[in-house]
């Protein structure tokens, strides 16, 4: 050992504690703080690391759910449209010589958008009589027309607009065409009738049907024959307070019955 060694060393046994040079304390504390620096500095790493994978993931997820409702929307926008059939609250009735004209305005329409369109091909109106032995009617798609009203005569008049034919419905382009039907040498009896319209699609699909009933009284229907003279349209609705008991169940009655 060298003397000068052996003294500190002394000194520091004497005094009941390691005692180091000034020298040897510098260097063990510079090496304290590096080791402390450098666990710091493998925190911050691991931080980054960590917000870096964070960020990434969320990335991933964000696209994922990105690519998933796009292609939900590609297979909505690749399925059929299904269209909806409703019949209006008031359907019309009138004669001309010795047919009976039947009038109605139905809404048809999609609540889906996609890239197809439906294609309506025709028109069917089917009515029963109650009654066994009445004469059941056979109704054809005439045309299609437009209402004028006269508000100085109070006046609702019917108008070709089109011929029976096809007709496009899309989410942007719903219809509600004016149906004429026709049944030539028919008219109405009183009593009770059970009918439908019935819409006939293009590329094989099923046809929409509505069912409604109209209860037709002697006042009505002669209201109707005595009115062929003229042209006259008289309504009928489904939907008045007046007619709302179980006898009516939802049918369409004259509305001055």
């Amino acid at each position: 050992m060298v003397e000068g060694e052996a003294s500190w060393a002394v000194a520091g046994f004497s005094s009941g504690r390691m005692e180091y040079p000034s020298g040897l304390k510098a260097m063990i504390r510079g090496q304290s703080k590096s080791m402390v620096d450098s666990d710091e500095g493998m925190a911050a790493a691991q931080r980054g690391r960590f917000v870096d994978a964070l960020h990434k993931w969320a990335a991933t997820v964000a696209a994922a759910v990105a690519l998933a409702f796009s292609l939900y929307n590609f297979t909505e926008l690749q399925k059929k449209p299904e269209i909806d059939l409703a019949l209006p609250h008031l359907m019309r009735i009138g004669m001309m010589g010795m047919d009976t004209h039947f009038y109605v305005q139905p809404t048809v329409s999609t609540r889906v958008k996609t890239q197809d369109v439906e294609l309506v091909r025709g028109a069917r109106l089917n009515l029963t009589p109650a009654g066994a032995s009445a004469k059941r009617p056979v109704f054809y798609w005439k045309e299609v027309g437009t209402w004028n009203f006269d508000p100085a005569e109070e006046w609702l008049s019917y108008r070709w607009s089109g011929d029976p034919a096809p007709f496009l419905v899309s989410q942007e382009k719903p219809q509600q065409p004016i149906f004429l039907f026709q049944a030539d040498g028919w008219s109405f009896q009183p009593g009770r009738y059970e009918g439908s319209l019935q819409l006939d699609r293009a590329g094989g699909r099923g046809p929409l049907s509505k069912k409604f009933c109209i209860i037709m009284s002697s006042k009505a229907a002669d209201e109707i024959r005595h009115g062929a003279s003229t042209e006259g349209i008289y309504f009928f609705r489904n939907d008045l307070p007046k007619f709302s008991n179980a006898k009516y169940s939802g049918c369409y009655v004259r509305e001055t019955d």
